[in-house]
C-alpha cells in the first residue's frame, strides 16, 4: 500500500477522489480540520464535503493515506 505523505495541518481545502462512489459522490474538499480542545493533542478528524451535494461527513485524517479509499486531487 502507496502513502501520500500528509501532514493533517496542511489538509486543510485540498481535494479527493474516493475509490468507492456512492450515491454519485466521488469528489470531496476537506472543508475543516477538527483541533482537539486540547492544544497538546494530535490532530486526528478532518470534515470532508461531497461537492455534488454538499453533503458533509467526518473522517480520521489518516484515513486519507488510504489509497485502496482515497486519491488525492479530483480524478
Amino acid at each position: 500500500m502507496n502513502k501520500n505523505t500528509l501532514h493533517p495541518k496542511k489538509l486543510h481545502l485540498t481535494k479527493w477522489t474516493a475509490v468507492n462512489v456512492v450515491a454519485r459522490q466521488k469528489h470531496f474538499l476537506v472543508s475543516a480540520v477538527i483541533v482537539p480542545e486540547d492544544p497538546a493533542a494530535a490532530i486526528v478528524w478532518v470534515e470532508l464535503e461531497a461537492i455534488y451535494s454538499k453533503e458533509k461527513q467526518r473522517i480520521a485524517w489518516r484515513d486519507l493515506q488510504d489509497q485502496r479509499l482515497w486519491l488525492q486531487g479530483w480524478l
